[in-house]
């Protein structure tokens, strides 16, 4: 299964973003967030990075996500991972996932491991 992960703001988020890429063989993962995280965050795994702009209205942050991601993802359904973000954010991905179009499992990490609901 294909990741998709929201990389923005929030104490401690980037720690659970790291901990989702770390516990699965993950056939692709794909990271969204702005110049700021591109140049900050790391992984030991390999991932793609979609830059953007999240200080766009909410119909231009769509329609710049939807058209980055589109070509992108291989299978039908992608596990998503939102701990990271503000709710303008997260609906923005999840809106612009649904255009693409594509399925959404979300994704955690737990104490008690990864879960997909």
């Amino acid at each position: 299964m294909e990741l998709v992960a929201l990389l923005s703001t929030g104490t401690g988020t980037w720690g659970q973003v790291s901990g989702v890429i770390n516990s699965e063989e993950w056939n692709k993962i794909i990271l969204v967030g702005n110049e700021f995280a591109k140049t900050k965050f790391s992984s030991q795994k390999k991932f793609e990075f979609v830059k953007v702009d999240f200080n766009k209205p909410v119909k231009e942050l769509i329609d710049e996500i939807v058209e980055k991601l589109r070509g992108k993802l291989a299978g039908m359904e992608v596990a998503l991972s939102i701990a990271s973000g503000t709710g303008k954010e997260h609906m923005t991905l999840i809106s612009s996932l649904i255009k693409v179009p594509v399925g959404i499992k979300f994704v955690a990490l737990t104490k008690d491991g990864l879960v997909l609901f």
